[in-house]
C-alpha cells in the first residue's frame, strides 16, 4: 500500500522541504519552547479575532436598533 499524502505534508513541504524531510524521518524538533510559544500566540490571536467578531456584530446589532427606533419616533413626531 503507498504511503498516504495528507494536505498536512504538503504545506510543510511547501513551507520548508527540510522540515518535511525531518519529520517524515522521524528527527524531534529542537525548537520545542520557541513552537509552543508561538502556538500560544496564535490561539491569544484567534480570541481576539473572534471577540472583534463579536463585538462587531453587536455593534452592528445597536446601530440598526437606534436606526429602528429613530425611524418610529420621527414616524410618532410627523403623525401628531
Amino acid at each position: 500500500m503507498p504511503p498516504v499524502l495528507r494536505a498536512s505534508d504538503i504545506g510543510t513541504y511547501l513551507y520548508c522541504r527540510r522540515a518535511w524531510m525531518y519529520r517524515k524521518a522521524g528527527v524531534e524538533s529542537e525548537n520545542r519552547a520557541e513552537m509552543a510559544a508561538g502556538a500560544e500566540l496564535h490561539r491569544r490571536h484567534g480570541r481576539k479575532v473572534l471577540a472583534a467578531g463579536l463585538l462587531r456584530a453587536l455593534g452592528l446589532t445597536l446601530l440598526l436598533v437606534a436606526m429602528i427606533l429613530l425611524v418610529i419616533y420621527f414616524t410618532n413626531l410627523f403623525l401628531k
